[in-house]
């Protein structure tokens, strides 16, 4: 168990971007901290009001969207377009290439977001995307919720790599879940709010968390914990 905390990330800071990187990204580069397993990118983003990412390219690179307050707006060359909330999860298959913008929609509220980058097992796929809300209601708070997957399962978006995705919203002040790592993979953890007790370690909005092995995850006495968790192959 490796905790990076959110004080030790990389910070971009822009009249209108405010960026906290995981790991080496952009100007920021450290050679201990370039991904963890297949995961190679999570910035924790937050942008002005009438602010946002000009057209830009993209390519071979599984590039998803989780967004915590505000709305993202999304364009991109092969015809897609949508308003990305909080409770969606968006998926862009860069593929053998594509472009693509991202706006704060609102002219008055910032939005935060997570964008995160995973290596596709296959280069040069044929661009994509995919969009889902999830938390529909009180039965998806306090449980491990599959929001991506290699083959889609259980409702939740296609990744094209072998990667499970959970969120996790536990507003119950005190309540716990686990989650039972397997041999032979990887597994991140990544607070986006709140704070919990993680294996006897308390972590807060902004920290990741290694794991390697088989091993029992126990979260407990949460805090308006809100988290994502990538369970991955162990091979990169």
């Amino acid at each position: 168990m490796i905790i990076r905390r959110a004080a030790d990330r990389g910070v971009a800071n822009f009249d209108w971007l405010n960026s906290h990187h995981t790991f080496s990204f952009g100007h920021y580069y450290d050679p201990r901290h370039m991904g963890f397993g297949p995961l190679r990118v999570i910035n924790d983003d937050t942008v002005d009001a009438g602010a946002g990412f000009p057209p830009h390219g993209h390519a071979d690179m599984e590039i998803v969207s989780y967004v915590v307050a505000g709305g993202l707006e999304h364009k991109d060359s092969i015809g897609s377009g949508s308003l990305i909330l909080p409770g969606d999860v968006q998926r862009m298959s860069a593929g053998k290439g594509i472009r693509h913008s991202e706006y704060n929609t609102s002219k008055t509220e910032r939005v935060r977001f997570l964008q995160i980058w995973v290596v596709p097992e296959t280069k040069g796929i044929a661009p994509g995307y995919e969009q889902k809300h999830f938390f529909e209601s009180a039965q998806d708070e306090g449980v491990l919720k599959l929001v991506g997957s290699r083959q889609g399962r259980e409702g939740s978006i296609t990744i094209h790599q072998d990667v499970d995705l959970y969120a996790a919203r536990v507003k119950e002040e005190g309540a716990s879940l686990n989650f039972d790592a397997r041999e032979g993979r990887k597994v991140w953890v990544q607070m986006v709010n709140g704070e919990l007790s993680l294996n006897g370690e308390v972590v807060k909005e902004g920290d990741g968390i290694a794991f390697e092995g088989a091993q029992t995850l126990h979260f407990g006495q949460a805090k308006n914990a809100e988290f994502l968790l990538f369970d991955m192959t162990g091979s990169y």
